[in-house]
């Protein structure tokens, strides 16, 4: 692509080359675009989904329906051809469909080509101009953009201001712009002494009026940028040779960004080991957009913060490297497993910087799916992106509800499993849009262990987990009955702690699973398997030790929404 970006009135124009391979065993007749910058028009979708559900995103609320029209976001496309040809094509306001004149064979390649020309909105969600930390421009989600075609079909989601799924494609693209302004991005830049910006050391200033900013990025489903003419730019080194590289107003805390460098590098040494190698050779975080997205090689993120929240959302936007720009699921069908499991790993990879080792390092997941749970707005995790009925329950859903579940698969598992199942993961399905299924079979593979009924109830229901204790008989003959008061069956751990300051683990494993989870201890009892149709189990407490406390999972890893009667100390 080729911009021309006039900072007088940040509108653009731009012109787009894309060689597309039709890799699926279909022939392709038709392609759509995403043109993102039209929600940002009154009576978009954008807008009337905002001023009509309960819990507006304050972000958004009713700003759009009020933009002048200086100040609305524009996508117009001028011509579209394929292999030099005009092609029929029409716009329905963030979604472009364009008839192709020659069918695309399983196998072949076409070449499209298309002028555009483009208004940048005010900043309002993610995309922006001026925004309110003073950012001149934060340019994600903002070219035609073509939509996937996968195993499932097309998706060409119109934009409400959830997530999104791209084609995986080599960018390069090149930037005009005053040359005042300073850039960073996605890409690697090219020419560096040219324009008189150096990415290692500082180069003379040329005398033109413009610079062209030449980027070439490899393998990414996405190209976002953002321009300042007051940018500072730093760049530190990770222990892997990953350049990461910060953009930041002189009006934030400087010693905070300053802090910031190092802790990334942490962050980034953490994230390698717990995943994998981070395949490219450059990340940037940005000041830009109205809180922290994640884009292909860089993240924007806003600037003015405490550090513990800086450092947060530098956390969960680099962990999003992984889990949406190398794991690429689809976030409009499944972004529990894009959002749950970015926030279980940010979680740990802030307690690793910071050298804490709570108790239960994931209880800030669990607490806000009960608020889920209680609520009574709880939604199945298959319920599209945008069509949640309130955006709490999205929320709650994709990245608490999402972060429970790789925390309580550790549960049914074993931690030295999931740790295993996370990195094999990674190997298998980099750069591959995997799908739930695809991480169950990891998970199943690497466990040995049956976990179709997991994935099924956590993710495709709003079942519920909520067993509870009943020890009435337990100073008679010592008898232990657990009741599943809700819908979903789990394998349940029960701790027996006696006078005498011992404890056991009694290990009930669900007949689903058809398998037991292994424990490195050998103070554990492997009980025969709960079938999921039982209501009711019970057992015998072996020995003559007096029992002191009764516990269903102390680790509090098993996500029982209700857990008034699931300890109970016996006092004499």
């Amino acid at each position: 692509m080729d911009i021309y970006m006039d900072v007088s009135d940040f509108t653009f124009s731009g012109e787009q080359e894309l060689v597309y391979t039709n890799n699926s065993p279909d022939t392709i007749n038709k392609v759509y675009y995403h043109l993102f910058f039209n929600a940002f028009k009154p009576n978009s979708q954008m807008d009337i989904r905002s001023r009509t559900i309960r819990d507006p995103d304050r972000r958004v609320g009713s700003r759009i329906v009020a933009l002048e029209e200086k100040d609305y976001g524009d996508l117009s496309i001028k011509s579209l051809k394929q292999d030099g040809k005009d092609i029929y094509f029409e716009e329905n306001e963030t979604i472009l469909l364009a008839r192709l004149n020659k069918p695309l064979l399983p196998g072949k390649k076409t070449k499209l080509n298309m002028v555009f020309n483009g208004q940048v909105p005010l900043q309002i969600r993610r995309s922006g101009k001026m925004s309110k930390e003073g950012v001149h421009l934060t340019m994600t989600q903002w070219f035609p953009k073509l939509s996937e075609f996968d195993s499932e079909g097309w998706h060409p989601n119109p934009y409400i201001g959830r997530e999104f799924h791209g084609v995986w494609g080599d960018y390069t693209v090149n930037i005009t712009i005053d040359k005042n302004y300073v850039v960073g991005g996605t890409g690697y830049l090219q020419n560096a002494n040219e324009i008189g910006h150096g990415y290692s050391e500082k180069t003379k200033t040329n005398n033109k009026e413009t610079n062209t900013w030449k980027f070439f990025a490899p393998n990414v489903h996405d190209f976002a940028w953002g321009a300042d003419p007051d940018y500072i730019h730093d760049i530190t080194m990770s222990e892997s040779g990953v350049e990461l590289h910060f953009f930041y107003k002189p009006t934030v805390n400087i010693d905070n960004w300053k802090k910031l460098q190092e802790d990334s590098v942490t962050l980034m040494k953490y994230l390698e080991e717990k995943i994998g190698p981070y395949p490219w050779k450059q990340y940037s975080i940005i000041q830009g957009g109205d809180g922290g997205m994640e884009y292909a090689m860089c993240t924007m993120i806003t600037g003015e913060r405490p550090y513990p929240s800086l450092l947060g959302v530098t956390a969960h936007e680099m962990v999003h490297a992984w889990f949406q720009h190398l794991l690429a699921t689809n976030e409009a069908k499944h972004a529990w497993m894009d959002e749950g499991f970015t926030e279980y790993m940010t979680s740990l990879s802030e307690n690793y910087v910071n050298n804490v080792k709570p108790q239960f390092p994931l209880k800030s997941s669990y607490d806000r799916y009960y608020l889920l749970v209680n609520s009574g707005l709880e939604q199945s995790q298959t319920v599209h992106s945008d069509r949640y009925d309130y955006n709490f329950a999205y929320g709650a859903s994709a990245y608490s509800k999402g972060s429970v579940f790789l925390a309580q698969l550790g549960y049914i598992i074993g931690e030295e499993n999931l740790d295993k199942t996370l990195k094999r993961y990674y190997e298998e399905f980099k750069f591959k849009h995997p799908t739930p299924n695809d991480f169950k079979r990891v998970a199943e593979k690497v466990s040995d262990l049956e976990l179709e009924w997991y994935l099924n109830d956590w993710t495709r229901t709003a079942h519920k987990i909520d067993y509870g204790l009943d020890v009435s008989s337990l100073e008679t003959d010592r008898l232990v009955k657990i009741k599943r008061k809700a819908r979903m069956p789990m394998p349940i751990e029960i701790e027996i702690s006696f006078s005498d300051g011992s404890k056991t683990l009694y290990y009930i494993p669900t007949d689903l699973m058809h398998g037991n989870k292994k424990f490195n201890s050998e103070n554990v009892y492997y009980m025969d398997a709960w079938t999921w149709v039982s209501p009711e189990y019970e057992f015998v407490v072996e020995g003559d030790k007096k029992i002191t406390k009764v516990e269903i999972d102390p680790s509090k890893r098993l996500a029982d929404f209700n857990q008034i009667d699931n300890s109970i100390e016996i006092i004499e």
